[in-house]
């Protein structure tokens, strides 16, 4: 790849302009920590939303898909569709619970929820938690895919391309606060969506796959790649039907805390809702999000992900199962295990087999190993491989408009983090007193050591599904109790510390230990389960054995959320025992209309998805009802979104 002088004039400038916007924004995000976390309260919707979009359009996130693309077909994107329920369940029911609660965080909001030593625990370990450790895991997963970027396109090192992506977004994000960061998420979606449609429109173009009909033609043609293109798993299938898609609509929406999808909302979206001039502004941007994310945003991704499989075409299955039988012998074992006793070539042969045995041989040849590190070599690397063949002046364009992505999602996480730093717990717990000034160049520092942390890891993974299996599993079982603690008065701070600690055990077995200590293998998907279920049991026993939220509390979250329904009934009934009637300050949670509108959206959604998709695959008539359906569904919702808001 060889980038010209106007390639390079495209990506300076778009470092340049981030840079100003930052620097632009400075002062006034630097008046006072709401300024610089939330925009002082008063940012419009459409801002919003288009932030929510851009931030989780990142860099990893195309690379992901190829990978779900290239080895379970377009049904193994069910993975991360399904959570649209999490999604529309959060904007027509805890959307408005959030900006009512007037957090600077949600990790604020254990302190005005619980109550107690337990509370104040919950909200500092949380902090550092979340905003340290966790943050840092997924800043760590979107700077891989820069790693393969930056070594596959431009051939410099891992630590190269992780080193400036993260410089630059380090200086504009800590000097411009929340307010910088919406400013040019803004730009950023803008390029990084002309970007992925002009990698999708160049990757069609390529003679391996002659446009768009060429590549549908080739699919059905090819009994191997045929049922890649099915939206839907096979019911042959059956550990895609269940790993990809039975478990994530039946299980992994409601039941796993997984960042941009948190069941009940949290981190970064949070943020923006409680950054929303009001109640219906928060809203708004939050359904602007959910439509944009999964219906506008796949194709692009998907088509190239098509793309790559003519390129760099799967070693057959037959090839593939040869070459995982040859790496279970005797002979090649002890290579694996003892590879200093051997010679290169013999290190070359077992290199080789397990390349063909994961399918990428194609693309290990493209990518030698001094270009692409064998650590590094993955599906994931698809996509980043597709964009070789884009000609110059788009092709500076398309990096920049991968940077776009990159600095949207690492800046938003930057600023994210270090408000949990800031005001969960240096403000709460080292310095109580400390001046509006002392906490804005806190977060400052705290930017500059996430990022130092963020480096440090990223150049540890090795590709996208293996992070993405790591943070649901560090989630799974805990995303019920997000969902019900709004609801359910019997919640306390003991059950979030008990299914924190039991998702996290749960995890660190089945992903790091299990494989030692035991032979029998289990499927991801069962893993996920069994934490689920573990997690799930855990948290509702610790309920109910151990003492409720002070009654006070529970009476003035109450009175400040107004979140309606039954499981608040016996807080209302004792208040009214002891005369101290619970003045409400909004209108109760209209929960009935609430999922009717949160399945309205989905269908819509859904469907606008998969027109699209039967549109590109010729099939009109399909593609027509689908559409039909997804306009009922926005009309019913147009017609309910006056008393969703009241």
């Amino acid at each position: 790849m060889h980038l010209n002088t106007w390639d390079w004039v495209i990506i300076f400038s778009f470092f340049a302009l981030t840079l100003i916007i930052g620097f632009a924004v400075a002062k006034t995000s630097g008046k006072s920590k709401v300024e610089f976390f939330l925009g002082g309260r008063s940012m419009p919707w459409w801002l919003l939303g288009f932030s929510m979009v851009a931030t989780t359009f990142s860099t990893d996130t195309p690379n992901l898909v190829t990978n779900f693309v290239r080895t379970d077909g377009i049904a193994g994107n069910w993975g991360w569709w399904a959570f649209l329920l999490t999604g529309m369940l959060t904007v027509f029911v805890y959307a408005k619970l959030w900006r009512r609660s007037n957090v600077v965080t949600d990790i604020e909001f254990y302190e005005l929820r619980y109550s107690g030593k337990a509370a104040a625990f919950l909200r500092g370990f949380r902090a550092l938690y979340l905003g340290v450790f966790f943050n840092v895991m997924i800043m760590g997963t979107v700077s891989l895919a820069a790693i393969k970027i930056g070594t596959i396109m431009l051939g410099i090192t891992p630590f190269q391309s992780v080193f400036w992506a993260l410089l630059v977004t380090v200086i504009f994000s800590s000097m411009g606060g929340f307010r910088g960061v919406l400013i040019t998420d803004f730009v950023l979606f803008i390029v990084a969506m002309i970007g992925a449609f002009a990698a999708a429109y160049y990757a069609l173009a390529q003679p391996e796959v002659g446009g768009l009909t060429g590549m549908i033609t080739q699919f059905k043609a090819n009994p191997d790649l045929t049922e890649k293109l099915d939206l839907l798993p096979s019911f042959s299938n059956t550990d895609l039907l269940i790993g990809a898609f039975i478990i994530p609509l039946a299980v992994q929406w409601w039941s796993t805390w997984y960042p941009g999808s948190e069941p009940g909302g949290g981190g970064y979206l949070v943020q923006r809702m409680l950054a929303a001039k009001n109640e219906r502004h928060a809203v708004g941007a939050t359904l602007f999000f959910n439509v944009a994310h999964y219906a506008l945003r796949p194709w692009p991704w998907i088509i190239v992900a098509l793309c790559s499989m003519l390129v760099f075409p799967l070693d057959s299955k037959q090839n593939m199962l040869q070459a995982e039988k040859k790496l279970n012998t005797p002979a090649i074992q002890q290579i694996v295990n003892n590879p200093e006793a051997y010679t290169a070539l013999q290190r070359s042969q077992v290199k080789a087999l397990t390349v063909q045995s994961k399918g990428l041989t194609s693309l290990s040849r493209a990518f030698p190993e001094k270009r692409l590190p064998m650590d590094k070599l993955g599906h994931d690397a698809a996509y980043s491989a597709m964009l070789n063949f884009l000609p110059n002046g788009w092709l500076g364009l398309v990096l920049a408009s991968l940077i776009a992505a990159y600095m949207s999602t690492i800046s938003t996480h930057l600023n994210w983090g270090s408000s949990y730093v800031v005001n969960d717990f240096y403000k709460r717990f080292i310095k109580k007193d400390a001046s509006e000034h002392q906490m804005v160049w806190v977060g400052r520092l705290s930017t500059v050591v996430l990022m130092v942390l963020t480096t440090l890891f990223a150049l540890q993974l090795t590709n996208a599904v293996q992070a993405f299996n790591i943070l649901l599993s560090i989630g799974a079982g805990t995303g019920l109790l997000f969902i019900l603690r709004w609801f359910w008065w019997r919640i306390n701070a003991f059950s979030e510390i008990a299914a924190m600690v039991v998702s996290f055990l749960c995890a660190l077995y089945f992903q790091l230990i299990h494989s030692h200590v035991s032979s029998i293998v289990i499927p991801q998907w069962m893993t996920f389960l069994l934490g689920v279920i573990i997690t799930t049991i855990a948290w509702v026993i610790v309920t109910f054995i151990t003492r409720p939220t002070h009654k006070e509390n529970l009476r003035k979250f109450c009175e400040l959320t107004s979140p309606g329904g039954p499981g608040w009934k016996k807080v209302i009934q004792e208040a009214e025992k002891d005369g101290a009637v619970i003045a409400f300050a909004h209108k109760a949670q209209n929960l009935p209309l609430g999922i009717l509108c949160m399945f309205l959206g989905c269908l819509g959604v859904y469907s606008t998805l998969f027109a699209t998709g039967y549109y590109i695959y010729g099939r009109a008539l399909l593609a027509s009802v689908l559409t039909a359906v997804a306009v009922c569904s926005a009309l019913l919702l147009i017609r309910f979104w006056n008393r969703i808001n009241a």
